[in-house]
């Protein structure tokens, strides 16, 4: 909840009028760096940050920098004042003096108006709060060269108090960073790709002439750097560049432990499903009465064979042993397809047909959720082997669900067919 306080944070004294100034000053009103986007960016950050903290750190100056707004909006109104009724002072700036009375509005010193593109929020708030210092030290910069161009000392007062808050905002965003414990170059949750990223690319060669001098300091010699001599040359024919390759391997994921532990766990409790299926797919074949379903059934008795020695290979790469874990929902579903397979024995052929296919279409789309789970872990944890592996067994799934959805059809037309009246 904001309230107005029917006075400035500073007191705003001007002894001469510029207009010339006055447009200036709109830089710090609306534009990139100016103080209604801190305001708008710390406040939106605020809204979105769920530590308590550092939410209550970025609505507090969310909140000043709408102070300073105001402080500066004075300011240019105070300098801009002659545009309402003076011609020559009109001239200055005819956008202001006839679209705007003579007044402030929303646009920057060239008449760009405000956008929110100049907002800096991604929603992670390390990233934020270095966005925030970096803000901090533009608006700074920009204070320092208005006070430059300033002839007006009470204008140069507030600014000096404007600028000398800036510093201030940069010191309490970079102890919040501090406090975050997180180290200067440890962004987001994916770790940059070993090796590579201690490689310093020399992407300009030659001298004189032929490019500037190549030269070397601490942002690309040391023990933690390895430089690459000429990138966009290697593997170029004639000739072969000497020196480091790039390391341009992927990158594992932080975490990426906790990763596979869920992995093993899921290939464990799906070798298990398929263990169980192993021994209910021959009942289930017994159980149909046309010859098609039976084949299907049959076939895929053979593709669930294949399927368990894939997870156990799986496994195998993994450095796990090949041991179960017990499958509740596969269990469930095959004493539900014993339940139809006995109930069937009352029914005509297409009727317990019809109704073992959907015990056996719960099965397979049963599987294919654990398939996709298992391949998209495997892909995460960059194990392309597994993976491979994997979607084989997914793409038969899928197949045979397809397949026993087909061999319903002609089923189902035969099952609507009236009874032949003798």
């Amino acid at each position: 909840m904001y309230h107005h306080v029917k006075k400035l944070m500073y007191t705003v004294r001007v002894d001469e009028p510029d207009p010339k100034f006055g447009n200036m000053l709109l830089e710090q009103f609306g534009g990139a760096n100016g103080e209604l986007a801190a305001a708008m960016q710390y406040s939106i950050q605020g809204m979105n940050c769920e530590d308590p903290g550092r939410k209550d750190l970025l609505m507090d100056i969310g909140t000043e920098e709408l102070s300073h707004l105001e402080i500066v909006g004075t300011l240019a109104r105070l300098h801009l004042k002659p545009l309402k009724s003076v011609r020559e002072e009109a001239e200055v700036d005819p956008l202001i003096a006839i679209a705007g009375g003579g007044g402030i509005n929303l646009f920057n010193s060239m008449g760009n108006p405000w956008t929110a593109d100049y907002l800096k929020i991604t929603g992670e708030l390390d990233v934020d709060l270095r966005s925030n210092i970096a803000a901090e030290a533009r608006a700074k910069i920009v204070y320092e060269r208005l006070i430059d161009f300033c002839r007006d000392p009470g204008t140069k007062d507030a600014l000096q108090f404007l600028m000398t808050r800036e510093i201030t905002h940069m010191r309490a965003f970079s102890l919040a960073l501090e406090t975050m414990g997180k180290p200067p170059l440890s962004v987001g949750a994916i770790a940059p790709t070993p090796k590579l990223v201690n490689q310093y690319f020399n992407d300009s060669t030659g001298e004189g002439d032929h490019g500037e001098v190549d030269t070397r300091g601490a942002w690309n010699e040391g023990e933690q750097w390895e430089f690459v001599e000429a990138p966009a040359f290697q593997g170029m024919k004639p000739g072969k560049v000497e020196g480091a390759a790039i390391h341009a391997q992927s990158a594992p994921l932080e975490g990426s432990k906790a990763i596979q532990e869920v992995l093993i766990d899921q290939l464990r409790d799906l070798l298990h499903a398929e263990k169980q299926l192993l021994k209910a797919l021959p009942k289930m074949e017994k159980a149909a009465r046309s010859r098609q379903l039976q084949t299907l059934l049959q076939t895929h008795l053979h593709e669930t064979e294949v399927q368990a020695e894939r997870l156990t290979e799986c496994l195998k790469i993994l450095g796990a042993p090949a041991r179960v874990k017990p499958c509740k929902g596969m269990a469930g579903l095959i004493e539900e397809g014993e339940e139809v397979m006995s109930e069937a024995k009352k029914k005509d052929d297409a009727s317990a047909d019809i109704a073992l296919i959907g015990a056996a279409l719960r099965v397979e789309h049963y599987e294919i959720a654990a398939y996709m789970t298992v391949r998209n872990l495997a892909l995460q944890l960059s194990q392309p082997q597994i993976a491979h592996l994997l979607t084989l067994s997914l793409g038969e799934e899928q197949n045979a669900g397809q397949l026993l959805d087909q061999v319903s059809q002609p089923l189902m037309s035969v099952a609507r067919m009236p009874l032949a009246v003798a």
